[in-house]
């Protein structure tokens, strides 16, 4: 075809629509696709979560509002800083902080919450994270017992480590060189320093005092609990009970340490956060995720969970020498769980075989360790139905196993 003919043939057909005249449209285009079996395909197995919200499990099941909310933001174009500016206000306001932002889980929000402290609105020092030896402020203080995983997120900005455990020995520690104070909620029985007197020290001295609450929902109060006490930054991860993105997470707080904390992320280059990038329909599931969260009725959830425990608890309890009973953490992970043991002179199945049983068995039941020769069960995670079929399947391994 020679150049005239086809720009004359381009001229006249179809736009984007092929022979057919049929418009190009990502709607029609995806529904054509097959559609994969892609855990079958890639010889994965699924389980019965009654394990509970953790990484190693994939944390929790985005709900029905989420999944829509990423597909339909899926194929149009947002700018990003917008995207944040726009979400950052509305969980802001929902939370009761000054300012908040999407990040790549709860260990970024530590990360880039951290980065911001450190830095300010000064770029020459974002751009020189980690490196902050020569910082004025370089220091974090938290308490010994608070220390074990999560506090390695506050290393990655080079800030250094300062443990104390009484009163007297975190008012010592605050010196010119402090930077920030941080606190670990989970961690808050273990510790001889509450809430209250930890940030009344860390006001006194105009210090900003951090708190990672990132398995701390529910309760739903938390999400502003920590913000209405008076604490400078919180974090908290997204794909816990929210049930949003797993990869994502919040970090909301003063506005000035959020704005400096932005310097620190994505979409920028050439600061520690670059890898911590969040897709846009992360962050737009984010959103959707805690304002569904927040506007569920708690009571009815609550109720569920108790429900699908005591299935679980009647049915157990009915097998001689076992001993069950439903409790409530005091802390992460505030719902029903069930607490189950067994007498093993009758029953002669160790906890570690059971847990094995359970996951080899058909279906596939993730439980986790057992705790002073109890297993302990999570039901929150499970779906409907599912409660059930852990009764039976664990009623059969005890009754399997009796002597």
């Amino acid at each position: 075809m020679k150049r005239r003919d086809l720009i004359k043939y381009l001229s006249v057909a179809p736009l984007a629509g092929g022979l057919t005249g049929v418009p190009l449209n990502p709607a029609n285009a995806a529904s054509s696709l097959v559609k994969r079996d892609l855990i079958k395909e890639l010889g994965l197995r699924t389980f019965i979560n009654a394990y509970g919200v953790y990484t190693t499990h994939t944390a929790s099941l985005m709900a029905d509002e989420v999944l829509e909310a990423i597909n339909s933001v899926s194929r149009k174009y947002v700018l990003y800083n917008d995207l944040q500016d726009k979400v950052g206000e509305k969980i802001a306001a929902m939370c009761h902080a000054e300012a908040a932002m999407v990040t790549s889980g709860c260990w970024s929000a530590l990360v880039l919450g951290t980065a911001g402290i450190l830095t300010g609105m000064d770029k020459t020092k974002v751009a020189r994270l980690p490196d902050v030896a020569d910082f004025e402020r370089n220091e974090v203080i938290l308490q010994k017992t608070h220390s074990g995983s999560y506090d390695h997120a506050l290393t990655n900005t080079g800030i250094k480590r300062v443990f104390v455990e009484t009163v007297e020995e975190y008012e010592r520690a605050i010196n010119s060189k402090t930077a920030m104070t941080w606190f670990y909620n989970e961690a808050a029985p273990w510790g001889k320093i509450g809430h209250d007197e930890w940030l009344s020290i860390s006001k006194k001295h105009k210090i900003p005092a951090m708190v990672d609450i990132a398995a701390d929902v529910p309760p739903v109060e938390n999400l502003w609990k920590f913000n209405d006490m008076g604490y400078d930054v919180v974090c908290v991860s997204g794909g816990k009970a929210i049930r949003g993105p797993q990869s994502a997470g919040i970090l909301m707080g003063r506005k000035e340490i959020i704005a400096a904390a932005r310097l620190s992320a994505p979409p920028g280059g050439g600061n520690i956060g670059r890898g911590m990038k969040v897709n846009k329909e992360e962050v737009f599931g984010m959103y959707a995720a805690l304002d569904r969260f927040i506007n569920l009725d708690q009571g009815k959830e609550w109720k569920m969970w108790e429900d699908r425990a005591n299935v679980i608890l009647k049915a157990v309890t009915k097998v001689k020498g076992v001993k069950a009973e439903i409790f409530v953490p005091p802390i992460a992970n505030v719902t029903p769980t069930l607490r189950i043991s067994w007498d093993q002179t009758l029953i002669k199945l160790s906890t570690k075989d059971m847990t094995l049983n359970l996951r080899n068995g058909e279906p596939s039941i993730e439980a986790p360790k057992s705790i002073n020769d109890a297993m302990i069960l999570s039901v929150w995670m499970m779906q409907a139905g599912e409660e059930k079929i852990v009764a039976k399947r664990f009623t059969e391994e005890l009754i399997k196993a009796s002597v």
